[in-house]
């Protein structure tokens, strides 16, 4: 018995003495960031902010890599069954808890599939619309809407994600059903909005702040509790009287389960040096959002965050597009 548990421990502190080594000398090449999102989109803005910095601190190279579909749970399925090394990592937001809660079955399980690095920011969304949009403000806005309803265009896009969600609470807070027109990610949408093939949406202030800035479309309001600083004038729509309308996205990087924790640890030294960075904190500032502080860039504040959010969303299970499926 007593040699037996000599042999267990002489095993387990060789697994120990190989992890820990692996992890000092972690990385040595190459890291894969897998956004499941469209490049150009909203999350693909906040990955491309940060993996220079990153890469700058780990002292190899993270690549961006597009895995769009299924609401982004085909960029999550691809990391859940890579190798735990470190070398697959995901950024992904808070359509990690709502995939849970609205899709009836996932090639993963949520809680299980991953380890955790940390949050990355926290963005806001913002209620825009066509630059020759009608109504003048906020009020207006939900005033044209329900005399306009039947005629009046909404953009969605991706069931569970940020578009569709935020869309679906607009209309559930001014008691309005309107007519939605779905897309498969934020950046088709934001290129039809410039366009004019459709009237409003509910967009990721990263993917909108530019075009509102140039005036190429006319914002109405915030929904998060706070203004924006970059956006100053523009309202939030709790103050303008939905007062239980606050949504915003936040994003965070997962591993593959049995990722070592060391190597988990090693990246989140990098996430929080990268997001201390003034380029990377002057970014986020003209996309409109903040780098998440240094105590939340952890795993555990990334594992609070998911944890809690998935029975958030439970009210809306069953939630799907009026119109079908996200083209």
């Amino acid at each position: 018995m007593t040699l037996h548990k000599t042999l267990l421990g002489l095993v387990a502190g060789t697994v120990l003495a190989v992890s820990g080594a692996f992890a000092q000398s972690y990385p040595e090449r190459q890291i894969n960031m897998v956004v499941p999102f469209l490049a150009g989109g909203s999350t693909d803005d906040v990955a491309r902010v940060i993996v220079d910095a990153m890469s700058a601190d780990l002292g190899q190279q993270i690549v961006v890599e597009n895995i769009n579909g299924a609401g982004g749970t085909l960029g999550a399925g691809k990391v859940a069954s890579a190798e735990p090394d470190g070398y697959t990592v995901l950024l992904h937001t808070i359509y990690m808890a709502t995939s849970d809660v609205l899709y009836s079955e996932l090639p993963y399980d949520t809680l299980t599939a991953f380890e955790y690095v940390g949050l990355v920011t926290d963005v806001p969304m913002i209620i825009v619309a066509r630059k020759d949009f009608p109504p003048g403000d906020f009020n207006s806005l939900i005033d044209y809407l329900k005399a306009n309803a039947a005629t009046v265009t909404m953009a969605t896009a991706t069931v569970g994600g940020a578009l569709h969600l935020c869309g679906m609470l607009f209309m559930s807070e001014i008691e309005t059903q309107l007519k939605t027109v779905p897309y498969s990610g934020s950046s088709p949408a934001m290129n039809d909005l410039l366009a004019g093939r459709f009237d409003f949406m509910c967009v990721q202030a990263t993917n909108s702040m530019e075009h509102i800035k140039d005036g190429a479309i006319k914002a109405y309001a915030v929904t998060t509790p706070a203004r924006l600083a970059v956006l100053p004038d523009l309202p939030t729509a709790i103050e303008s009287g939905l007062v239980s309308f606050d949504v915003s996205v936040w994003h965070g990087i997962f591993t593959p389960k049995g990722t070592p924790a060391a190597v988990n640890e090693r990246l989140s030294a990098a996430l929080q040096k990268a997001l201390a960075n003034p380029d990377v904190i002057a970014r986020f500032a003209e996309l409109g959002t903040e780098p998440s502080a240094a105590a939340d860039a952890t795993p555990a504040a990334l594992r609070a965050r998911l944890e809690a959010e998935i029975p958030r969303w439970k009210t809306l299970q069953g939630l799907a597009l009026p119109h079908g499926s996200a083209r």
